[in-house]
């Protein structure tokens, strides 16, 4: 299917990209990786007069620890370099696992992380790994930038809180204690490299007498959006890990999750799911805490 007409703008810094953003607002879409953007124009889901794109823009394609610390990704950081980072490998490895199952070989070459979050799909691969993770997202505009929390950046399917003459300057993941763990867990039903049915991710942090100081749970595919689930993350704390209480937090995700039935799976099916995958995400995140505990 052939992709509609558009005015293609090559800016090379991101400032110039704002400008030409603030300047055609919602007539204009940004263009990192494509992956996802020349797919919604060729369906005709989307009819962007102009394509700002960010390749020629310099020094955007990075993964480095900022002033205070932090790991800073920026826009063009591909999902293939991400998977394979050896700081988010070793800090982060839920975000790793998600980045190396998303999609295929080709897309992940070719997809960025922040573009597969600026969709706000309840089904992103990575959306639930940097939930948990607690990412922000720093958002330049007219006036400056300002700094969200993804749990807030999130609307609903397909929506979020950036504007149409906003960009997204870079995604800051803090980093963890020293007895932490995360997981991501997925079931596609049709392949592996199909958008998730369902997708669950969690994360830990103990403290020196193996007592759950922190604990983040998110789900995707079964919300309009992709959501943290705070009852069952109270119910973990400040209590010591155990298949019991697992079950527990499990059970509690379960009642969260307000899936519908699709060609991917039932509402009943994702349920269950979200059930097992909490208690598998729990689990995983807690050997990996473990082991960083010896």
């Amino acid at each position: 299917m052939a992709i509609p007409n558009f005015n293609y703008l090559a800016p090379t810094t991101l400032k110039e990209a704002l400008t030409m953003r603030v300047s055609h607002g919602a007539k204009s879409s940004i263009m990192a990786g494509g992956t996802d953007l020349l797919i919604k124009m060729a369906h005709r889901n989307h009819h962007p007069e102009y394509v700002i794109g960010l390749n020629c823009v310099a020094d955007i394609n990075y993964i480095r620890y900022n002033a205070a610390g932090n790991l800073a990704i920026g826009p063009m950081a591909k999902l293939s370099t991400i998977m394979d980072h050896p700081d988010i490998v070793s800090h982060f490895p839920a975000l790793s696992h998600s980045s190396g199952v998303t999609a295929t070989v080709q897309i992940r070459n070719m997809s960025t992380l922040i573009g597969n979050i600026v969709n706000a799909s309840p089904s992103a691969d990575n959306a639930t790994p940097l939930l948990v993770l607690d990412a922000s997202l720093v958002i330049m505009h007219e006036g400056g930038e300002r700094e969200v929390p993804l749990h807030e950046f999130f609307l609903g399917f397909g929506n979020s809180v950036m504007k149409p003459t906003e960009l997204i300057k870079e995604m800051i993941l803090p980093m963890p204690g020293k007895n932490s763990g995360s997981s991501y867990q997925k079931i596609s039903t049709r392949s592996k490299v199909d958008i998730a049915g369902v997708c669950v991710s969690a994360f830990l942090t103990l403290n020196d007498a193996g007592v759950i100081t922190t604990a983040r749970i998110a789900l995707g595919s079964v919300a309009p959006k992709p959501i943290r689930v705070p009852q069952a993350e109270q119910v973990l704390e400040g209590q010591k890990p155990s298949i019991e209480l697992f079950r527990k937090a499990a059970a509690l995700s379960r009642e969260e999750a307000k899936p519908i039935s699709d060609m991917r799976a039932s509402a009943d099916y994702r349920k269950a799911m979200v059930e097992v995958l909490t208690i598998r995400a729990l689990e995983a995140s807690l050997l990996i805490a473990t082991n960083k505990t010896h």
